[in-house]
């Protein structure tokens, strides 16, 4: 049997290391469209954006380890099709891979505002080098303009202010991460991003950007305002990178659709950021995008591949540093769960917050508090009726 991993990032590395942790030992073929070898994504909206780290050092292995994988790296070329009955991958180059199981793991694009391609000054930050250009820019800024008040948004704020950059964030939702950690966490973040010397203009839309000879000046609000900028960053979120897929008879809908075993066709599994499957205690699909998720779903399909078949059901997790603060979710937050703090307190910005919904333990979320956290993390509910997975 031979395996071929679609996607060469933290979801593909780890379905390759977890299939040799396993005893595999025959051929694992790895194709990545980007030319660098695997490397970590967190760090870029923080320490390669601030200077702190090199480039060099988001490596998620040195070259004797990949090397010691005894794996096929092919870099710099995509992936353009897929034959799922011959399980056959076509690269950009012309290459045909043939392998008798497919690994996807494609991970996800960023989304792009109207008429933002081919302006100067506007950026998205998902590579490495989407990284290395914009902290370029913000060496030589004034005025940063954050479109986009989720978690990378609301980094990316954070680590431009510690380079002394003029940052306004500004987006439709009330407060950063509204959607992710509830009203009282993003309450509390708005707090620490104004204290730092950030603009927060959130609640209003964004209409399209200004731009004066080929060069972005400004974000158009939708009450008509526009926000002065040297530099824009678009961080609205990320779409699954599917687009490669198209026509290959897979069910795409908000990423590759899978069983509760990560499984979207006989032989083709997907992992990470691409892949939506049916979770078995939520009774419902789901797709994550965060690191845990990649090196935990890698895992499982590895351990599926090799005959220990058991559904995918994860306590999903996530984190976020901003500035000096570490948050931590276990679990997933609703706007409507009910909160009450179990350990600290939010005055003194250390403190466990507990989630419920319809009385249910749903989530525990740390600030600054990361071992309490991981303790209160048994108390989460991830157990429903079993549902069959949608035909």
């Amino acid at each position: 049997m031979t395996v071929l991993v679609v996607g060469a990032s933290a979801a593909g590395l780890s379905t390759v290391e977890a299939l040799r942790r396993k005893g595999y030992t025959s051929r694992i073929t790895v194709l990545g469209d980007e030319p660098h070898a695997p490397y970590d994504r967190p760090p870029l909206s923080k320490q390669v954006l601030s200077g702190a780290w090199e480039p060099t050092r988001t490596a998620l292995r040195t070259d004797i380890v990949l090397s010691g994988l005894d794996t096929d790296f092919i870099l710099g070329d995509a992936a353009v099709a897929l034959d799922p009955v011959n399980r056959t991958v076509r690269t950009a180059s012309g290459r045909d891979l043939h392998a008798d199981t497919i690994v996807i793991a494609t991970g996800a694009r960023p989304r792009a505002l109207p008429g933002q391609d081919g302006v100067a000054g506007v950026h998205v930050l998902r590579t490495l080098d989407d990284s290395l250009a914009l902290r370029k820019d913000l060496l030589s800024c004034t005025r940063l303009v954050v479109v986009g008040e989720g978690v990378l948004g609301a980094e990316i704020a954070a680590t431009a202010r510690t380079l002394g950059v003029d940052v306004t964030i500004t987006g439709p939702l009330q407060a950063p991460l509204a959607l992710q950690v509830g009203p009282l966490v993003s309450g509390l973040l708005a707090d620490l991003h104004e204290e730092r010397g950030v603009r927060i203009r959130l609640g209003t839309p964004v209409t399209g950007l200004v731009e004066e000879d080929g060069r972005v000046t400004g974000v158009r609000l939708g009450t008509g305002e526009v926000l002065p900028a040297d530099v824009v960053v678009v961080a609205i979120g990320a779409t699954p990178a599917t687009d490669w897929l198209t026509g290959s008879g897979l069910r795409l809908d908000n990423g590759v659709v899978c069983d509760s075993h990560c499984r979207a066709a006989e032989g083709i599994y997907a992992v990470g950021d691409v892949a939506r499957w049916h979770h078995e205690h939520q009774g419902r699909l789901i797709r994550l995008e965060n690191r845990t998720n990649a090196t935990e779903q890698a895992a499982a399909v590895a351990a599926t591949i090799l005959g220990d078949d058991r559904p995918y059901t994860p306590v999903p997790y996530f984190w976020t540093d901003q500035y000096d603060v570490k948050i931590q979710v276990h679990g997933q937050i609703t706007p409507e769960s009910e909160v009450d703090i179990i350990e600290g307190d939010p005055a003194t910005r250390r403190f466990v917050a507990r989630y419920r919904d319809d009385g249910t333990v749903t989530a525990v979320l740390g600030w600054n508090m990361p071992k309490q956290t991981r303790l209160h993390r048994q108390e989460i509910h991830n157990i429903a009726p079993i549902s069959p997975p949608p035909t």
